[in-house]
């Protein structure tokens, strides 16, 4: 796992933002935080977290979209951090699961075809526009496609052979127009968990959904806008 730190300006409080599959720091570069730190991690061919880096804050909001929803599970649930607040976007703790993640058969035929082409249209599905689609590729990550099959390979070998850990999501933010990991999977793996869920009109990826990612709770702005 590689982890950057985005802003880094000492403050008391930091949002760790787990990103999803395939990313790097590049679509993010522009996340405000109201003044926090924000380390971003990805790149998810191991699962090790540097949890150092989380040391001398007063409090940490963890914020996890998509396929990171489920690594900052496995990477946290162990560490002894002043976590104040977490909150899932577009993502469960069911990564590959046909009820309440991707479907297994969808995930495997992304693995299995992905090449240029196909990572052209896994990115259009995710930005759920032609014109958003354009918009994220001015920012796309800078990987190469061999890259992304390694990490998506060992991401179902991690979700396979690791068992489950306890940890717990303050809020779950689903986009009603998700077409990687669809609505109601989502509705039916946070109801599962007695998550509290806030529906948006997004798709998978949108700027609107990582503008702002979190405050120090005492602010009581909670909520990614």
């Amino acid at each position: 796992m590689k982890q950057i730190f985005i802003h880094q300006q000492h403050s008391p409080h930091l949002v760790v933002f787990f990103a999803g599959w395939g990313m790097d720091a590049t679509p993010f570069q522009s996340i405000e935080t109201a003044g926090s730190d924000l380390l971003i991690c990805y790149d998810y061919r191991t699962l090790d977290f540097d949890a150092s880096l989380c040391t001398g804050y007063e409090e940490i909001t963890v914020v996890a979209w998509s396929m990171g929803v489920w690594v900052a599970m496995q990477a946290l649930h162990k560490e002894k951090l002043p976590i104040a607040q977490s909150i899932a976007i577009n993502g469960t703790p069911y990564p590959i699961d046909d009820r309440r993640g991707i479907a297994q058969a969808v995930f495997e035929g992304t693995l299995q075809g992905l090449n240029e082409e196909s990572l052209r249209k896994f990115q259009r599905r995710m930005c759920g526009s032609a014109t958003a689609c354009q918009e994220f590729l001015t920012i796309a990550p800078q990987r190469s496609v061999e890259e992304l099959k390694e990490e998506l390979s060992a991401i179902e070998r991690h979700y396979t052979t690791l068992p489950p850990v306890a940890f717990r999501w303050n809020k779950a933010i689903v986009g009603t127009a998700d077409r990687i990991f669809l609505a109601e999977n989502q509705y039916r793996a946070w109801k599962e968990e007695e998550t509290e869920i806030e529906t948006v009109a997004a798709a998978h990826y949108a700027t609107a959904l990582f503008q702002s990612l979190g405050a120090p709770v005492t602010t009581n702005k909670t909520k990614p806008e």
